[in-house]
């Protein structure tokens, strides 16, 4: 195909003469794109938007990556892409084309985005003079997303302290804020000023990055999950290196949350937190779990209030960058009569391709699971901390766990039996989880088990663990209300 490509006002634009393609697409593991293509006479043109909507929700940039840039001609047949335009900064993202590669990238101008570009920014604004800001800086998973512990404790704190500015960090301008929030790019100098002036961070993991508190910050570690697996200084085999990384990191922290005492304990141990606080208070993110109804989230996702929602969500695994494959999710919908949810780990979230099939969603990008979990009926999980939170629904949860002599023996390990204790069937075959989902009995079954469960991980999961941790937080100093 004889074809012009430039960048141009956040589209990629094609233009030529002569027989105008039918199609034009951009294809990415997490989003894709469709060309809008006029003629005028022999003349014709093809705009690209790099921007998608997903989940009803508005369009946005694209997320940050590599798509695949397919044209199909007048006939039919598809024609290669052999054009280069170098990467163009836009005020919501960098785009750029390599053949038929469409390269994205978050809107870093080229002069930071370096070691030594980074190090002149934490240079600037780690070291600046000038009092901390009454600001609070949210991260939740890398800034892959705005969701978990981090959304709960924004979404309370704008209710009862409006005047306090809330940061939120982000991998691209494709991942929403919460309304009335501020999002940061990581490693724009917006970001290294927020992150080095809010006197309160609230983080769900590691905060990675060369960080030093400043004197008067806190940081507020609410983690993102009650572990079945192995953390940190327990994982087996010790490695001098991963040890002295988990020293450096906890020392970062001020105060940690836990969802239970169970948590609260391993937590301490795992991160060498033996003498700070942690608060045991539930997690702000099932609160929604307690209160919510999941009508707006089913909405958002094209389903019926009357069908049966199965939602599989496994763990990640170590030695894997994707998201493990022990399941088809066409054939469990064909032979359960429901849809089927697939929801990858955050840290799968990059690598593969969203699943799909008849009565398949693949749900790894929608921001928040804990509006998953109120959409679904059935939990289909592994090792998960996934499980500690679905309980607090008082649904059916069932265990696909074919690895589990190889996850537990080597890879990461148990801190119980998950068997003697979990609140439903594990099963190791797809066969034998349509039989325990076909078993009308399992839920009787398994009833002592799921209160035994909820009395020992859910009983601060009421419905008002957001609550408790702003009051705690406003209380203790760590920003003022107005």
């Amino acid at each position: 195909m004889n074809a012009e490509f430039d960048v141009v006002g956040g589209a990629l634009v094609l233009s030529g003469t002569g027989a105008a393609p039918a199609a034009v697409v951009a294809v990415g593991p997490r989003a894709r794109t469709t060309a809008e293509i006029t003629a005028e006479g022999a003349a014709w043109r093809a705009v690209l938007p790099l921007r998608a909507a997903r989940w009803g929700g508005d369009e946005l940039p694209l997320p940050a990556g590599d798509y695949r840039v397919a044209v199909t001609g007048a006939d039919g047949s598809p024609s290669a892409v052999t054009a280069s335009v170098p990467l163009t900064m836009f005020p919501l993202l960098r785009a750029g084309l390599d053949g038929e590669t469409l390269r994205v990238g978050p809107p870093i101008d080229p002069a930071y985005d370096s070691g030594d570009g980074q190090a002149a920014l934490e240079r600037r604004y780690a070291t600046r003079p000038g009092g901390l800001e009454n600001a609070v800086f949210f991260e939740s998973f890398y800034g892959r997303n705005a969701s978990c512990n981090p959304l709960a404790i924004d979404r309370e704190l704008a209710r009862v302290a409006p005047g306090v500015t809330r940061y939120w960090s982000v991998v691209d301008r494709s991942v929403v804020v919460p309304t009335g929030a501020i999002g940061v790019v990581e490693g724009s100098p917006e970001w290294w000023r927020a992150r080095g002036s809010a006197r309160l961070l609230v983080v769900n993991d590691w905060l990675r990055r060369r960080f030093a508190r400043r004197r008067g910050q806190v940081v507020l570690q609410t983690w993102h999950g009650s572990p079945l697996k192995r953390l940190a200084l327990h994982r087996p085999g010790f490695d001098p290196r991963r040890a002295a990384a988990v020293f450096k990191e906890s020392r970062r922290w001020d105060v940690l949350l836990a969802q239970n005492p169970y948590a609260a304990r391993i937590l301490r141990k795992a991160y060498a937190f033996l003498r700070r606080p942690v608060w045991v208070e539930g997690y702000p993110r099932n609160d929604v779990l307690v209160t919510g109804d999941g009508a707006a989230a089913r909405r958002a996702l094209g389903i019926g209030a009357e069908e049966r929602v199965l939602l599989y969500a496994p763990t990640w695994r170590d030695d894997r960058a994707e998201m493990v494959d022990f399941l088809d999710p066409a054939a469990l919908a064909a032979e359960t009569d429901a849809v089927v949810l697939v929801r990858g780990h955050s840290r799968t979230l990059a690598a593969g391709a969203d699943a799909a099939g008849p009565r398949v969603l693949d749900v790894t990008t929608f921001p928040d699971i804990a509006q998953l979990l109120l959409v679904a009926d059935v939990l289909i999980t592994d090792y998960s901390s996934v499980m500690f939170d679905f309980t607090a629904t008082g649904k059916a949860i069932y265990f696909l766990t074919p690895d589990v002599e190889h996850y537990r023996g080597e890879l990461r390990g148990f801190y119980f039996d998950l068997a003697a204790h979990a609140p439903g069937p594990l099963v190791t075959t797809q066969d034998e989880l349509v039989a325990a989902l076909a078993d009308p009995e399992v839920p009787a079954r398994f009833a002592p088990a799921y209160r035994s469960w909820q009395a020992r991980f859910n009983t601060h999961d009421d419905g008002h663990a957001a609550e408790r941790v702003v009051a705690r937080i406003l209380d203790q100093g760590f920003v003022d209300r107005a």
